[in-house]
Parts: structure tokens; C-alpha cells; sequence
């Protein structure tokens, strides 16, 4: 079965539509009623379309294709990209089932327009790294090290979540770096260092864990004020309710929660 997977542009967050087919069998329960495993969900069927963070990208396939493994007939499609842009592309009507975002800042886009059913919930946190060439040649140990001459870095937009934990971050060490480009999501701020078209990147640590030998990654204490909450919700305009709700429960499920813990990312 084809996955879909496609990352929203920055200015229209296009609307990643899916034909979806009804879910056979009612469902009574509450949006917030996810805690269950997604294997006791009655029979499913159709497309689940996910609108979610660049950051969740390996993680969430992962769990795509085990949903769909334990739901013959269904499909899970992914719109990953910069949370601000995939909010901004549900709000002017991008058809998707769930929204899972880097930031309840970027989350509250959709929950201030009543564009949730039920209450967003936080199903993983994450930290920062400073991403380095392979090798570190630059010898980055620190934020600092950042605004040392000729060091090439590049940041994640202010207004995604990455970009503006990063901002937070250098705030908290007292830094003003000018970087050489933002980028408008974490995969694209990591590329530029995998490219070898910068030295340095601030992004999130499960970026550089999917990286492999591709970058080093360097901790920095500041991380720790700008650790991000990662909200996860049901859209009130779903197409496919009874199977969205499923895929959220596998995501907040033991399964769920071991690839995401394998990924880098950080319990809620």
C-alpha cells in the first residue's frame, strides 16, 4: 500500500486532501477516550490523514505502517512540515483528521478557532542540539561557539517551533547570533548542515538521532529552558473520526510511546 507523505511550503499550506471513506461502525466515545490501544478500535476502514511536524516525520511513518498493519483497508497519508504553516493550511480548510504539533503555541492556531474536537494532549516533549559537520571540525562545544567568525549556522524560522525554541534558548545564554539563513522546518535547517552548505544548525536531538553519520550533535545546557510539549488532536471537521481517534490511541499507547522513546523524543 503506497504511503503518501508530503511537506507543506511555509507561505500556503496547501490542502493535503485525501478522499476518505466513512469508518464502518459507529463510535460513541469522546475525542479525549484515546487512551485505549488503538488494537480494540471496532473495524476500520479508509484514509487517515495526518497533518504533523517535520520533526515527527520518521517516528510517524513507523507508526503509519503499524496502524495500518492492524487495520486492513485503512491508509495512513502524512502532511509533515513547519507546525505554524499546517495549522495555518487547516484554518483555511485543508481536509485532515488529526493535527499533531510542535508547540501548543502553534496547536492554540487551531484550537482558537474551535477547529479541535476535545482538548489537545501532549503525547511527547523534545530538546535541542546544536547540529555539527561530521567530525565537529569546528570544534562547537557550546552556543557561544556559534557566534565565533566564519562559522556558518543556520536557525529554524522564528514562527515554528524549533525556531523559536532556539531563540528562547539563546536568550537564556545571553547570545545574539545572525545566522546565515532560516529555514522554514528542522529537516530544512538540518539539510543545509547535511549538504555541507553550513556548519552548524539548531534543531531539535531526534533530527540528529535520524540523521545517523550524516552530522554530530553537541548538547548545550540552554536546551533545557526551551524543551518543547508536542500536542497531539482530533480535528473537528475529520472525515474519518472513528479511525483517527484509533491512530491517536496508538500514538499514546506503550507501542506508540516505545518508537517515539526510540526516535530521541522525551515522555510527556
Amino acid at each position: 500500500m503506497t504511503r503518501i507523505t508530503r511537506r507543506i511550503p511555509r507561505i500556503a499550506a496547501a490542502g493535503a486532501g485525501a478522499a476518505v471513506l466513512l469508518a464502518l461502525g459507529a463510535c460513541s466515545s469522546s475525542s479525549g477516550d484515546t487512551t485505549a490501544d488503538a488494537s480494540a478500535s471496532p473495524k476500520l476502514s479508509g484514509t487517515v490523514t495526518v497533518f504533523a511536524a517535520a520533526s515527527l516525520k520518521e517516528s510517524f511513518e513507523k507508526l503509519g505502517e503499524e496502524f495500518e498493519q492492524r487495520h486492513p483497508g485503512t491508509e495512513v497519508t502524512f502532511s509533515f512540515g513547519g507546525s505554524d504553516s499546517l495549522a495555518a493550511g487547516i484554518t483555511n480548510g485543508a481536509p485532515a483528521d488529526v493535527f499533531a504539533a510542535a508547540s501548543p503555541k502553534t496547536m492554540a492556531l487551531v484550537t482558537d478557532r474551535d477547529g479541535t474536537d476535545g482538548k489537545p494532549v501532549t503525547f511527547v516533549r523534545n530538546q535541542l542540539q546544536i547540529a555539527t559537520l561530521p567530525g565537529n571540525p569546528d570544534r562547537i562545544s557550546s552556543l557561544e561557539d556559534l557566534t565565533k567568525s566564519g562559522v556558518k549556522v543556520v536557525l529554524c524560522d522564528k514562527e515554528v517551533p524549533c525556531g523559536a525554541a532556539a531563540q528562547k534558548a539563546l536568550d537564556a545564554a545571553g547570545l545574539d547570533l545572525e545566522p546565515a539563513s532560516y529555514e522554514q522546518d528542522v529537516k530544512g535547517a538540518l539539510t543545509k548542515v547535511e549538504l555541507k552548505e553550513a556548519d552548524a544548525a539548531v534543531v531539535y536531538r531526534t533530527d540528529v538521532r535520524a540523521a545517523g553519520d550524516k552530522v554530530d550533535g553537541v548538547d548545550f545546557p540552554e536546551s533545557a529552558d526551551a524543551v518543547n510539549d508536542y500536542p497531539i488532536a482530533l480535528l473537528e471537521d475529520a472525515p474519518n473520526r472513528t479511525a483517527a481517534r484509533a491512530f491517536i490511541a496508538l500514538v499514546r499507547s506503550a507501542e506508540g510511546q516505545r518508537v517515539l522513546a526510540e526516535a530521541g523524543f522525551l515522555k510527556p
